[in-house]
Order: C-alpha cells, then structure tokens, then sequence
C-alpha cells in the first residue's frame, strides 16, 4: 500500500486551517488554499500526503546538510532517550552529551573559541549574542557602547532582538520594530546596488558604510556588528571580494565587536567549516544553529572568542540568562553524531569539492535562460534572479509575483525551491548525489521554461 493512503488529507487539510497558525503566513490566504501535508522523506526526497515526490532544493528550512533518514542519527536519539530523555543545565548540572558537544563546537573553531552556550534556535542564539555583547560592554565600564549594528536584507531570527537585527522591513511594520537600538545599512548587493562599479570597488564601497554609520553613531556608542557571510533570506546576496576584510579592519579600528552568525553559513553549507572561513574574516561571537543537528532536533549555540569569554568568566555578575531546552541532552547527541558524520564523510568541504564545483556549474548554465538576471552559487547556496529586461536586469513589476508563481511551477515539475521576491533559491543537502545534481538543474530549467510560457500567455513577457 502507497504509505500517503494512511492519510486524509482533505482531514488534515481542515483541521490545520482550523487549529494551526503557520510562520511568515497570511492566514486566511492558506486557509482557503489548504496546505501541503509533508508525511515523509528518504535521502534528498520528501513526499506528501497525496503520493507527490519533491527534490528537496531547499533541505528543509537550510538545515538538513545529512539528508532524510540518517540512521547514525536516529540511533543516536534513540539511545539518548533511553539513557537520559532530559536533564537541564541550570542549578550547576550538566549533562554528558552537553558537555562533549561544547568541546567538539570549540574544536571546530579557531583557536581561543572555547566557550560555548546552548539555545533552540538561531533566533535564541542570537538574542544571547546581543544580551552578552551588552553585558561584555557592562563588566567593561562602557555602559553607553550598546547600539547594534546589521544590515538591510538580513535575516538574524524573529525575537524583539533578532528580529530587530534582522533587516527585512516586512518582519518590522507590524510589530513596531526594530527597538531603538538598532541600526541597518546598505548591503553588498552587487547585482541589484552596485553594477556600475567591479564588484571589488562596490565591495569597499559596501564596507565604507559600516565606517559612515560607526562615525555617524559615534564610535563611543557601537557596541557590534552583525552579519551573515553570505545574506541568506534576503536572497543569497554573496558579498564581492574584499568585502568581509575590509569590514573586520573597520571593526578593530573603532573597537566594534564583530559577530558572523553562522544559522545558515556554517557547517559545511560554504565549502568550508564555516562562512568567514570562506569570506576571509575572523569573528568575536559566532552563532549557529540548522545545520548542527541536520535539522533531526532544535539545538543552537553561542560561541565567543577569547575577548569576550574571558570577561564572562571572569565576572562576579550573574548571567542571568537561559532556556529550559539549553543543552538538551538528545539534541546535543544528536549534533555530536552529526559532527561525526560529517567529518567521516568530509561533508565540511564537500561544498567545496567536485560535487560542489557541479553543482554551480550546472545553475551558472541557467544564466543564459532569458528570464534570469544572474545566477549566484558558493559552496552549495544558490540564487537564480528573475528579470523582466535581461539586457537591463529590469526586475518584474510586484504584480505579476514572478517569483511566487515560479515557486508554484517548480512543486509542479517536482521540485523544492524557494521564492525571496523574484530571486529563487537553493540550498540543497549537503549529501546530494552528482546525478541529484543534475536532475536539480533540469527540473529547474524546466521550470523557468514553464514560467516563461505563463508570463507570455497574460501578456507580461515578450
């Protein structure tokens, strides 16, 4: 019996529309569109509940690099919850698997990193960024350095302060952010900001901002800047060469800590361990998070170079700060086992490698599709502009939801891409085979065909 017959999917369907509020949703619009029940998933392929197969090009939600039904890591939760389900961290308890997984975080990192906090999620890790930078800058005696620097584009998470730092104006309006001390500049967007200079000389330019906004603040008042390495939610924005030395050389020259949150960069997601190993720089605070477990449980963490560790453990105040999941012992298993995984089977450059160097070969061939502005590929993170005029890279007009209906045409040939306006994205497993590769790049090639032939029929194309 086909698996998806065990479900009703008009049942589902209905009881979701009635009980469940999805994230980033307008809910009235799924509520009469209905949702895609996902019921399973193998390797680099997940199913619905009415027997659809999909080219997962997204792992999950950027985070399942080990691909679907890793048996290492299914024991490795097994055998966790038999032997210890939970314990928490506070009170001066710890757990085994905590433990271990702070040392095996701080092996990863360069030298001096070797002090790690646990949270849930991106979105906690960074709110625990932000609350350590101001308590650093406390014990420091500059009380009055606490303005946080980021950048338009970003997407650092949803909490009063992550979603603050985050630089996406439709996360804002709603809910009356960002708080007052945050501040955005312009991003390094070469494509859509900065195609009348080489992307070097935008890339200085780019990084002069951050210099423009530290002296236009005051020098005495910034306490950190936040950035991806490469802006993932705001469309896969690869920064130009140069771009990221030259930003950490501003944030020493004006004593500014440098955090490189890694939620989506990190672990392998590059070609390298991490994404300023990639782009060049060395951070004060790294965050992490989806890739440390492959998605298979909610874990993240906070992990802080020699400066600022070294005043946290120094302190005599209290950190006053942390979750009932912090360290969870079956999530740390499970993120240990993935380490392993990963090391074993050199999935941390394999991004980096053949299969990575395949993979861009074969998106950068879309580039001649007359419908794509510019294709952007490092390690395996991936971005394919969508535009009106090609000669001028003319983007559509909001109207015509290119990229929503490209998004929509995509599921339809099969295959998982996501829509950030008109620009489609790609993040697939890290474990996605050569010919996963190119049947990927077909599908996808198939689905700008598709969408050609849509926009020509209601007249919005030549």
């Amino acid at each position: 019996m086909n698996p998806s017959a065990r479900y009703d999917t008009h049942q589902l369907r209905a009881l979701d529309a009635r009980h469940h509020l999805h994230p980033f949703t307008v809910f009235k619009e799924l509520a009469q569109k209905g949702a895609r029940i996902i019921t399973r998933a193998r390797g680099c392929w997940i199913e619905d509940s009415e027997g659809r197969r999909y080219l997962d090009g997204m792992a999950g939600l950027w985070c399942v690099n080990l691909g679907y039904g890793e048996p290492r890591l299914i024991e490795a939760a097994r055998a966790q919850l038999e032997e210890l389900p939970y314990y928490n961290t506070f009170f001066q308890c710890a757990t085994p698997p905590a433990v271990e997984l702070a040392a095996a975080i701080s092996g990863l990192l360069p030298q001096g990193f070797d002090s790690v906090f646990f949270a849930s999620s991106g979105s906690e890790a960074n709110d625990t960024a932000i609350k350590a930078i101001w308590y650093y800058w406390n014990l420091a005696g500059r009380p009055e350095k606490k303005l946080i620097i980021s950048r338009r584009r970003a997407y650092h998470g949803v909490g009063l302060g992550s979603g603050s730092l985050s630089g996406l104006a439709p996360m804002h309006a709603p809910f009356d952010l960002p708080l007052a001390r945050f501040h955005h500049i312009e991003d390094p967007y070469w494509y859509r900001e900065g195609r009348h200079l080489s992307p070097e000389a935008f890339g200085r330019e780019a990084a002069r901002r951050l210099e423009e906004a530290i002296l236009r603040l005051g020098p005495e008042k910034v306490a950190a800047f936040f950035g991806e390495p490469v802006q993932g939610a705001g469309g896969v924005i690869v920064p130009p060469p140069g771009y990221w030395p030259e930003v950490e050389r501003i944030c020493r020259r004006y004593d500014v800590l440098l955090v490189s949150d890694e939620v989506i960069c990190g672990l392998g997601r590059t070609g390298r361990r991490w994404g300023f190993e990639t782009c060049g720089f060395t951070p004060d605070i790294v965050t992490m998070a989806k890739g440390l477990t492959s998605g298979y449980q909610p874990l993240a963490a906070v992990a802080f170079g020699p400066r600022v560790a070294a005043a946290l453990l120094e302190s005599d105040l209290e950190f006053a700060h942390g979750g009932t999941w912090a360290g969870h012992p079956v999530a740390c298993r499970v993120a240990l086992e993935t380490l392993a995984v990963m090391e074993e089977r050199r999935l941390f450059t394999r991004a980096g490698s053949s299969p990575g160097k395949r993979f861009a070969r074969r998106l950068h061939q879309l580039a001649q599709h007359p419908l794509v502005g510019e294709v952007r590929v490092l390690g395996m993170l991936a971005a394919i502009e969508l535009v009106a005029d090609k000669r001028h890279g003319t983007p559509f007009a909001p109207e015509h939801k290119a990229g929503i209906r490209c998004r929509e045409l995509a599921l339809a040939h099969g295959l998982v891409m996501r829509a950030i306006g008109d620009v489609m994205v790609l993040a697939p497993p890290l474990v996605l085979a050569e010919e996963e590769i190119d049947e990927l790049a077909r599908r996808a090639e198939a689905t700008l065909d598709a969408l050609a032939h849509v926009l020509r029929q209601d007249g919005v194309w030549p």
